[in-house]
């Protein structure tokens, strides 16, 4: 059966094939399950230390070994993985991830989530990483945005959707039960992986020596750090939105998550939008969404008071918030070149990376000056990152390719009745 990510068509212009929209959609459906098996536990923490035996604090470590597992992990393993095909990989780190959840749910002893949590965080940074790698392969290159937006948009649908239903499920079954779910959903992305995920030219070269030499390039880690920049600096406040929402807007109770259901929901929407504007002009997708989040932050330090005006500049920063990431993942594959592999992963680290630090000096923030202060100090590292970003624009993609991210990661044409390529 011959492989094709794109098809001819008699006025020269290039359409996906028709199975490699399915294989698109079930790499959403992955990043969905692995993005849902991230959040949910901010929901079910409480269930989680009372049946432990830890403390609320103690059990939020669980959210920290996750993201160092994606930041550390993911690059760690796709380096040991480097030479195995994507597709193939995809698979593994499914298969793995169910096994990861499946020792949570036994786990009796906290030692041993937490564990599984790093795993599992390890197994999310490879998947998203080689999802986006196969997910550019699969396109035309004016629609490589799109398709890195695809996946990038079933993380941003999990906290819609998944989060909020799983933490629905522990609150009435127990926390086991919400990630017994996960596996039941991470059973059915691997399945759905092995069926119609279609094999794929690597994004880089088979060497680990070269794809590290193209993956930290100062071109590639300058991009990782505007990453890391927009990422910090919008989470210094969003981890305490809802305090912020309770004693500076006003609000408590259903209405705080109905706020935080607008931010999701145009988040999602931004997601996969920003895909299509990443096809455009990533460098100007990333430039324009810096200056709109710089707006949206600004107007909650300065009407942080009124819920209208709240509501509309949430709204807005979930546009660029995450919109902005299709955009990244696309300049950072394309500018490592030969590195595509392995860069693909160095993404993900870096904005959990970002969460990181923004949680971080966000409590700073919050300790010292109170949460109505906390988005002042989010706008300043806004502030930084926008002439990053902007730099950005300048980066040259290897082998002569434009400077927008247009370039620098061939897809896969095969004409018709030509043998598929081999998968490297």
């Amino acid at each position: 059966m011959p492989l094709t990510s794109t098809t001819g068509t008699a006025s020269g212009t290039m359409t996906t094939a028709p199975r490699n929209k399915y294989a698109l959609a079930v790499l959403g459906l992955g990043a969905f399950v692995i993005g849902t098996a991230e959040l949910v536990v901010v929901g079910v923490l409480g269930l989680i230390a009372s049946d432990l035996g830890v403390s609320v604090g103690t059990a939020g470590l669980l959210v920290t070994a996750y993201a160092l597992g994606i930041a550390l992990g993911g690059p760690l393993l796709t380096a040991l993985t480097i030479k195995v095909p994507r597709r193939t990989l995809l698979w593994l780190a499914l298969a793995v991830f169910i096994g990861g959840n499946l020792v949570a749910v036994a786990g009796g002893a906290f030692g041993m989530v937490v564990a599984a949590r790093v795993l599992c965080g390890a197994l999310h940074g490879l998947f998203i990483g080689s999802a986006s790698a196969v997910a550019t392969q699969l396109v035309a290159p004016e629609r490589r945005g799109q398709a890195v937006g695809l996946v990038f948009g079933g993380i941003a649908v999990s906290t819609v959707f998944g989060v909020p239903l799983g933490t629905l499920v522990g609150q009435a079954l127990g926390w086991r039960a919400t990630f017994v779910g996960v596996v039941v959903l991470g059973v059915i992305a691997l399945l759905a992986t092995v069926s119609l995920v279609p094999p794929v030219r690597g994004t880089g070269s088979a060497g680990l020596g070269e794809q590290a030499r193209h993956a930290f390039a100062p071109r590639v880690l300058v991009m990782l750090l505007a990453g890391l920049l927009l990422l910090g600096s919008q989470f210094t406040v969003f981890t305490y939105l809802a305090p912020f929402l309770e004693e500076v807007t006003g609000i408590g109770g259903g209405a705080v998550s109905a706020f935080l259901l607008v931010f999701g929901v145009f988040s999602a929407v931004g997601t996969f939008g920003g895909g299509r504007f990443a096809d455009r002009n990533a460098s100007n997708t990333l430039t324009v969404g810096a200056v709109i989040l710089i707006a949206a932050i600004g107007a909650l330090h300065l009407f942080g008071s009124n819920p209208v005006l709240v509501g509309l500049a949430l709204a807005a920063w979930g546009l660029v918030g995450f919109g902005v990431t299709p955009a990244l993942q696309l300049r950072v594959i394309s500018l490592a070149g030969a590195g595509g592999d392995l860069a693909a992963t160095l993404g993900a680290s870096a904005v959990n990376a970002g969460i990181a630090v923004g949680a971080a000096v966000g409590g700073w923030a919050l300790a010292a000056y109170g949460v109505g202060e906390v988005p002042l100090v989010a706008l300043v590292g806004c502030a930084v990152a926008l002439p990053v970003v902007w730099a950005t624009r300048f980066l040259k993609v290897p082998g002569g390719g434009a400077p927008d991210g247009g370039a620098g990661v061939a897809p896969v044409q095969v004409d018709s009745g030509t043998p598929a390529p081999v998968e490297q």
